[in-house]
């Protein structure tokens, strides 16, 4: 992910180049194309005479949400807009993310680029300027229910932006400095909201988005490491590639489960450590093993197939929410029109946001499932129990802690992935927002699921690793398996290991004796990998790009 400049326009803004901004530092700039500049100049002029004219407009000369029925004079609609942020500031708990706040403000100048909001340039160009100057207003976790979009958030960004009093801060650099500090340090003038500007900046999807932007972007990674990680258990356990056939896929040509059986394939291709039948042969393995592997192995590719084509739904609606006007009342100025509506409801993100976490919990579920194969002598064809490395030494307890912190993780990724938009208050705002999306909490929850996953993913590699070594000692005679696992692993493979800052040893399995090794320090290390897009991610780069297409 490169830092690359991110140019705005108001459509085709992807998730990729949210967190280019977001995460990675890019810079900012509006497009010049003169048709941009033009629809947003002309929705700003349409407002001002609609004010002057003492035209009835929802928000700009009415009052907001139950005390709509309130007629504001047009010597009072400045005041109405810069009074937004102050009774929105009730934002409580943990601050947001800066990424995911950052996020926020490149979704919301999007969005106004559309030219339906009646905002001024300058103030999409403010928040480009923060951006660029890596100024990143402190907003709270707790305040928006997602109905006319997340109001107390933007309401934060908004009073930031504006300098409009020191009690709402700024991070910069580092430090936490009052809004109107940080103007002067960055060179900006205070400012006072136009007519209709405070709603139009309150009023919308955008840090939901934000956040959900971030977290797709993780998930896919996330997906294209559990593709990698089934692949090391899948040869450590030494399953067949045969349930992976394009025959048995092209009689039920799902788009996820096609994808999701040839990336195994291409995964297991080249590999020592699995039954290769793809010419259609059954070897009767011997002892009490089935002839065919058990469902969790075979059937991965219809289990796997909703999951990928569930996220690049995700993926697509969350695209169509960043490139969204979704403020109200929108502004037509070429027809010379407002129209009241709701695309401030969040209900696309909450509901895939609730979707996402759910598939979540079934991707830790399945590679739960395998791991428990793994341990279990009945079931791992042959490896030692516990995944012990020196069973020569009877007090060796293998991984099996390793599998209990693993059982502690997946049953809350499970519980996370329950729905929350369908507990909506319907008595919200005196009953103006008597349907209301959700879509933040849902968002800030799938975060917090992707964290977790996260751990859970640096633990099955870890199970995939050491699996794959005691393979290789049955097969091949020692234990490094840099030359038996397939070329499609190996990457990953090395990953690990020089993200835990150990050598390939052809004498001992990974984890060989207890005493020579924390564990916990590889679960962090590999989980900051992950949550950095470092070595880890990278070795399944291919995967990640297969899968989203």
């Amino acid at each position: 992910m490169t830092a690359e400049q991110v140019t705005v326009s108001g459509e085709g803004l992807t998730i990729d180049e949210v967190v280019r901004v977001s995460r990675y530092g890019a810079n900012v700039a509006i497009s010049q194309d003169e048709a941009v500049q033009a629809r947003v100049r002309k929705s700003n002029d349409f407002i001002l005479q609609a004010v002057e004219d003492n035209q009835p407009i929802y928000g700009v000369t009415s009052g907001f949400g139950a005390l709509a029925y309130k007629v504001i004079s047009k010597d009072q609609a400045v005041e109405l807009q810069n009074n937004i942020p102050w009774f929105h500031k009730v934002g409580t708990g943990n601050r947001l993310p800066n990424e995911d706040v950052r996020a926020s403000i490149l979704v919301r100048m999007n969005s106004h680029l559309q030219g339906a909001s009646g905002i001024r340039m300058s103030m999409i160009e403010r928040m480009g300027t923060f951006l660029n100057a890596g100024a990143t207003p402190v907003v709270k976790e707790f305040a928006s229910i997602g109905a006319s979009g997340d109001l107390s958030p933007l309401s934060y960004i908004t009073a930031c932006l504006i300098g409009l009093d020191e009690s709402w801060t700024v991070d910069y650099q580092g430090e936490e400095v009052g809004a109107q500090t940080l103007l002067k340090k960055i060179g900006l003038e205070r400012e006072e909201l136009g007519p209709k500007e405070g709603l139009a900046m309150v009023n919308g999807t955008s840090v939901m988005t934000g956040i959900a932007a971030n977290v797709v972007y993780d998930t896919r990674n996330l997906l294209a490491l559990t593709f990698g990680a089934h692949a090391l258990l899948f040869q450590g356990l030494f399953a067949t590639n045969q349930s992976f056939h394009p025959f048995i896929h092209a009689r039920k040509p799902l788009p996820g489960q096609v994808s999701a059986a040839s990336t195994m394939l291409e995964l297991l291709s080249g590999s020592k450590l699995i039954a290769d039948e793809l010419q259609g042969q059954h070897e009767f393995r011997g002892g009490d093993e089935p002839i065919q592997d058990r469902y969790s192995l075979r059937c991965l590719p219809q289990y796997m197939g909703p999951i990928v084509d569930g996220l690049r739904q995700i993926a697509e609606q969350v695209e169509f929410e960043i490139n969204a006007a979704t403020d109200n009342p929108l502004v037509d100025a070429a027809a010379g029109h407002t129209y009241h509506g709701g695309n401030f409801l969040g209900q696309y993100i909450g509901v895939s946001m609730d979707q996402l976490r759910y598939h979540v919990g079934m991707l830790a579920k399945h590679l739960d499932v395998q791991i428990a194969m793994a341990v279990m002598p009945a079931f791992s064809n042959g490896l030692s129990a516990m995944l012990v490395g020196n069973a020569d030494r009877t007090i060796n307890g293998g991984l099996q802690s390793l599998q209990l912190c693993g059982n502690c993780i997946m049953p809350q990724l499970q519980f996370y992935g329950n729905s929350l938009t369908t507990h909506y208050p319907t008595h919200a705002e005196g009953f103006n927002q008597n349907i209301n999306s959700q879509g933040f909490g849902s968002a800030n929850l799938a975060r917090r699921s992707v964290e977790i996953f996260q751990h859970y993913m640096a633990i099955s590699l870890l199970f995939g690793v050491q699996a794959a070594e005691l393979r290789t000692k049955l097969i091949e005679g020692h234990y490094n398996a840099s030359k038996s696992i397939s070329p499609g692993t190996l990457g990953l493979y090395s990953a690990v290991y020089e993200v835990i800052g150990q050598q390939l040893n052809a004498d001992k399995a990974l984890f060989w004796n207890d005493y020579e090794q924390c564990i916990d320090e590889y679960i962090a290390a590999i989980t900051a990998d992950i949550k950095s897009g470092g070595k880890v991610v990278e070795a399944v780069t291919a995967v990640r790009q297969g899968l989203v297409s």
